[in-house]
Formats: structure tokens, sequence, C-alpha cells
């Protein structure tokens, strides 16, 4: 039997039933469980809750990481497993090891760090490769501020995609771009 394939979603919690921003997760989970990866989360609401949902639509499994740290969050209805740490921290390193790819969708300071982390993980070897995918132009411009400092130079994400962080223009192209680097 196939070892499971596990995708982190990196999002905002606060995109509501509705939004576009929801939506678009919604779309994420599905095409995700559709090329057979499992869908892991921070087990919340809006992103985490979206694409959790989006996954569940179409029989995929889903997983929470959830932490102590976030007394008022509660746990969404489409998680399967829920993985409780303790710390914030401990949280965003279960959600990073427990994954062979990941996805950041729009999000705020959390979202970010969680880029950011992956990212320097990946720079770094700290981690074997594994695929990391941002969904739609959001974040396009940090990665080529970035970029620019390591780089000395501006460096279009036409030539760049791909090296350590893809820009994916729909979710679909997102889950086709973990599948083709992690089947």
């Amino acid at each position: 039997m196939p070892q499971e394939i596990i995708v982190t979603v990196f999002g905002s919690s606060r995109p509501g039933e509705g939004s576009p921003d929801y939506e678009e997760a919604c779309v994420l989970g599905r095409a995700l469980a559709k090329h057979g990866f499992a869908v892991c989360s921070g087990g919340y609401g809006g992103v985490m809750e979206a694409v959790s949902r989006g996954a569940k639509q179409v029989g995929g499994k889903t997983y929470g990481v959830t932490a102590e740290f976030f007394k008022s969050a509660k746990l969404n209805r489409w998680i399967d497993v829920e993985v409780r740490k303790q710390t914030w921290e401990e949280r965003l390193f279960e959600l990073i090891r427990i994954a062979d790819g990941f996805v950041a969708c729009k999000g705020g300071t959390g979202t970010l760090v969680e880029l950011a982390v992956v990212w320097e993980m990946l720079n770094k070897s700290v981690m074997s490769s594994k695929p990391l995918a941002v969904l739609g132009g959001f974040w396009a411009p940090v990665l080529d501020r970035v970029r620019e400092v390591e780089l000395g130079q501006h460096a279009p994400w036409g030539e760049a995609n791909g090296r350590l962080v893809y820009v994916a223009d729909s979710p679909g192209e997102a889950a086709q771009h973990l599948q083709h680097h992690l089947r």
C-alpha cells in the first residue's frame, strides 16, 4: 500500500464562507484531494476550514494541527485527524514536519511566517526538498523583493519560477505542480 502524501496549506483564518478567498481555498482542497493528496492545515477557520471542506467534498482525508496556545479557536468540522500541540512554535514546525509539500494562500503575518520558515528551510537545505507553491499573485511582490536582495538583481518569476517557490495562477495549477514533484 502506498504511503499517504500530505500537503500542508497555509492561509488566513479570516475569510468567511462565500468570500472569494474561502471559495478559492475550497477549490484548492478539492484539487489536492482529486490528485490523491491528504490535506493538512492549521485546523481552524477561514482558509484552513475551506481547504479542509473542499478536500472532504471529494472524499479526501484531512489533518488539522492545532495548539493549546489558541485558547478560543475551535477545530473546524471538516478535520478527520487533529494533531494537538502545546505552543504556537510546536504547531508551526509540526505543520512543516508532517508535510510532503506546501501551498501558501493569501494571508497575513501568520501565513507570512509560515511561508518564510518553509522557504528558508528549503533554501538552507534544513529539510529534504519538498515542493512549495504560492497561490495567485498575492505573494509575488514579497518573493520578488527577497529574491532581489539574495541575488543582487531583479529576476522575473518567468525565469526563476520553480526554483524553490512556485507561483501558481490557480488551485488546479498548484495541485498539478505538487503532483509533478511528489508522484
